[in-house]
């Protein structure tokens, strides 16, 4: 290896031993201090580079590709406040276990707390909300540096795997040169020779990671399933998925095993897929289940993935006086209503499956038909009342019933991902569907959603809301940047329509100008500022035909359908004490 001086060497360095340890896309932003890592990772050959303006949206661009990979995407932006709008998307990837990769570059050592410009204490900027940290040493040509910069690559690499997996933050200080210019004498011409290992490096990654699985031993096993067994009305609960979660073929063979209802959310890639409809997978819970006081409660919980989106779920989780085992393969507490009674820290796809073989009983064929009978309830009532008044719960039903097979689905936070669970019908379609559930933003919606994009073929459904749409609009940049196709779904309801649902709502002023903000913004010219269709919709027929032309061809459009926020929120109310007098 040569370089021109010792910035080029080191960063050279460290990017090629993280794209031996499996790094293969970045996201970069432009700045000065930075320049070393961009260059170096401009010209790799085995590395996809996304390029982003504006660092907020290039780290939740990252954390969405990585969301949809499962494998870390990193991200680079040269030093000052340009990192700290990393930030947002750490909190989410910390939170929601997606693998996250953060190169923040830095000045030398000397101009720390002198005033110098664009300077600030990088430091473990982000906390607690990564999974290590490390501020590197100056670039020198030696050997032994050269080591320990592959190693902390490797590391760092490896530490975003988890348990939990998360995001890892590698601080790179730089002195001026920054550009690739010959510094005479800098990089000994020898170097190869004094540094055979630092600057050569080995055939592949530096150092090697295996990393085995958490399984049961077979008395825990034979356990779990003794209970299950002694169950009459025994119940999966699927949260949404956020790092290791059980496969859907392990949670349908656990599923027949025990003739367990599963209540899938719609983020824990159980809701859609083969066999959905026959289990059952149910997803009218948040609907129904405020009507089943009067029911036999079950008598076996067994709960996988984050907390629930569904509160109706939540709270009936809560008031369920019975075994209730959570399983989380990094040993972490994940239920805030602290009623589940075991915690079992294992892998869970190997967990399903060895409690579907070892079990020996099913459950009763009442329960499950009670829960399959809800949702006949609930689905008829559903398709009864949107047929005669389309609110944005409607938009939604009818997003994942038309979306393409397969297709990615990224749903913002607020009112969307709450529609998507209490409409979005299971179906027998490979759809994965995504969200930032982590701490719940409406910052980076699009960002994230065009990064998932960006990582599949399968064609990309956006479901946000208009103030969602607002936060993010620099995001839309990547379309045409970085080479994303998107139907992009915007529910206009002018302003916060969420905060309809609180207690707020009777408090008038200060509720219209405070909570729900209206901001009788127009977005249309959105469609000539990003290069991409805006059109409008004002009814069913003509909101489905927009969809369809638009899941079907290449490029990106925003179909936008204005809504009452404070009317949908009644029928929603209407609908759901309809379905809860008719189950009862």
């Amino acid at each position: 290896m040569t370089a021109p001086n010792r910035n080029v060497l080191w960063a050279e360095t460290l990017v090629s031993e993280l794209v031996a340890a499996g790094l293969d896309s970045v996201c970069i932003s432009p700045g000065s201090r930075s320049t070393p890592l961009t260059v170096a990772f401009a010209e790799h050959p085995d590395v996809r580079v996304f390029s982003h303006l504006d660092e907020r949206s290039s780290a939740f661009f990252a954390l969405g590709r990585a969301r949809r990979t499962g494998t870390p995407t990193a991200v680079v932006c040269t030093s000052g406040t340009a990192a700290a709008n990393f930030h947002p998307a750490v909190l989410e990837a910390s939170e929601s276990r997606v693998p996250l990769l953060l190169l923040t570059a830095d000045r030398p050592p000397e101009l720390q707390d002198s005033g110098a410009n664009q300077t600030t204490d990088q430091q473990k900027l982000y906390g607690d909300a990564v999974r290590s940290y490390r501020t590197l040493p100056e670039p020198e040509p030696e050997d032994r540096k050269l080591r320990s910069l592959r190693v902390t690559a490797a590391r760092a690499m490896r530490n975003t795997g988890g348990p939990p997996a998360g995001p890892v933050h590698l601080n790179v200080p730089f002195r001026k040169p920054l550009e690739p210019l010959d510094v005479p004498e800098d990089v000994p011409e020898d170097i190869e020779t004094t540094a055979p290992l630092g600057a050569g490096g080995r055939n592949g990654p530096f150092v090697s990671t295996t990393t085995g699985r958490t399984r049961l031993d077979s008395v825990d096993t034979e356990r779990l399933a003794s209970a299950i067994d002694d169950a009459d009305r025994p119940l999966i609960v699927c949260g949404p998925a956020d790092g290791p979660t059980p496969t859907r073929e392990s949670v349908r063979q656990l599923a027949a095993a025990t003739d367990a209802p599963v209540l899938a959310d719609p983020l824990s890639d159980q809701r859609f897929g083969p066999d959905v409809e026959t289990l059952p997978v149910c997803g009218g819970y948040d609907s129904y289940l405020d009507a089943a006081e009067d029911w036999p409660e079950p008598d076996f919980v067994l709960r996988t993935g984050a907390s629930p989106t569904s509160k109706v779920l939540r709270k009936y989780l809560r008031d369920v006086d019975t075994q209730q085992v959570v399983v989380d393969p990094a040993g972490q507490w994940r239920e805030a209503e602290f009623t589940a009674t075991d915690l079992v820290v294992a892998d869970p796809t190997a967990l399903f499956s060895d409690l579907a073989d070892a079990v020996a009983s099913p459950g009763s064929d009442g329960w499950r038909e009670r829960l399959a009978a809800a949702e006949r309830t609930h689905w008829e009532a559903v398709d009864e009342t949107f047929a005669e008044e389309y609110i944005e719960g409607a938009i939604c039903r009818d997003v994942v019933a038309a979306a393409p097979d397969p297709a990615t689905l990224f749903v913002s936070n607020s009112m969307p991902v709450r529609d998507i669970d209490r409409f979005g019908q299971p179906r027998e379609a490979d759809l994965t569907v995504l969200g930032n559930r982590g701490v719940s933003g409406i910052d980076g919606i699009t960002s994230t959603a065009l990064g998932a994009g960006s990582a599949t073929d399968d064609p990309l459904v956006v479901v946000t809301g208009d103030l969602a749409y607002y936060h993010d609009m620099n995001g839309l940049l990547a379309l045409s940047r970085c080479g994303v196709d998107a139907t992009i779904v915007l529910v206009n309801n002018d302003g916060g329509g969420i905060f309809h649902k609180l207690p707020i709502e009777d408090f008038d002023p200060p509720f219209t100008e405070q909570f729900k903000t209206p901001h009788g913004l127009d977005f249309e010219p959105t469609g000539d500022l990003y290069g991409l269709e805006f059109k409008r919709a004002d009814d069913r027929a003509t909101f489905l035909s927009l969809f369809e032309e638009s899941v079907g061809s290449d490029g990106a459009t925003v179909i936008e359908f204005r809504t009452d926020a404070e009317g949908s929120h009644r029928v929603r109310d209407r609908l759901h004490e309809r379905v809860c007098e008719t189950v009862q």
